[in-house]
């Protein structure tokens, strides 16, 4: 029995290696960057295997030689698939979803040009609207911790501030529709996710269990199985080695 459980658990192991060499697929970055585990989720709605390549951002690997011939903003991730070499997450995921379409989870409604016009105005909503003030409270309240340094409340109150009138916006559109952009999850959604992820463990959190629908959409979003592997590190970055000083506040 011992032997067949081993088999068992060693078998997925196999067929994912065996992928990763079809596909091809690298993904350069850290597991608890929000713009690498944005691109790990899609690649988990879509059921992809891929190599994850650390880049310690703490010690500046981002920043070096090596790196920034990848990408030479030195901003993680960096997606590569044999001739294909991509940065920016939300581009990244965008390229995936569409070459892989029929598999996994329909992640891009494009079954109009209206369709298509307001899944683009949403993923651009999120982008301009959203990420700033979020991902300055995420800044804020979680990364600068990690790294030792002071919380700026003052910063802190003005992004709710900002977030606050962003939510609310998103309050009345998730009164006419389930998700933001159609009646399905979309790249809409899965966007959002990494800031929000971390901004529930902050008291950021009440600015979206305020909000009715946006607190049963966070809800029904962040639950998802392929989200919840991209937050594990283990099953999204397969027990590969980091070093770390503190650990984060995902949960």
């Amino acid at each position: 029995m011992e032997c067949l459980q081993m088999v068992f658990k060693l078998l997925p192991n196999w067929k994912r290696e065996a992928e990763v060499k079809k596909l091809g697929y690298k993904v350069h970055g850290d597991p608890f960057s929000t713009n690498t585990r944005r691109v790990l989720a899609v690649l988990h709605e879509k059921g992809l295997s891929y190599d994850p390549i650390t880049v310690k951002l703490q010690s500046g690997e981002h920043k070096t030689e090596a790196f920034l011939s990848l990408n030479p903003f030195g901003q993680v991730p960096v997606f590569e698939e044999r001739n294909v070499k991509l940065s920016e997450s939300r581009a990244i995921t965008q390229y995936i979803a569409y070459v892989h379409s029929p598999r996994g989870t329909q992640l891009l409604n494009l079954q109009s040009h209206e369709t298509m016009a307001i899944l683009t105005m949403w993923m651009e909503i999120e982008a301009h609207q959203f990420d700033p003030p979020a991902s300055k409270l995420t800044w804020e309240q979680v990364i600068k911790p990690l790294y030792g340094l002071e919380t700026d409340h003052k910063v802190v109150k003005e992004n709710e501030a900002i977030l606050e009138k962003v939510l609310n916006v998103y309050e009345k559109r998730l009164q006419e529709s389930r998700f933001l952009a159609c009646s399905s999850f979309t790249l809409v959604d899965l966007h959002h996710l990494p800031n929000i992820q971390y901004l529930l463990g902050t008291p950021t959190k009440r600015l979206f269990e305020n909000r009715p629908k946006v607190h049963k959409w966070v809800d029904e979003i962040t639950s998802r199985e392929a989200w919840k592997m991209a937050c594990d590190q283990e099953k999204s970055w397969f027990n590969k080695q980091r070093k770390l000083r503190t650990k984060s506040k995902q949960k």
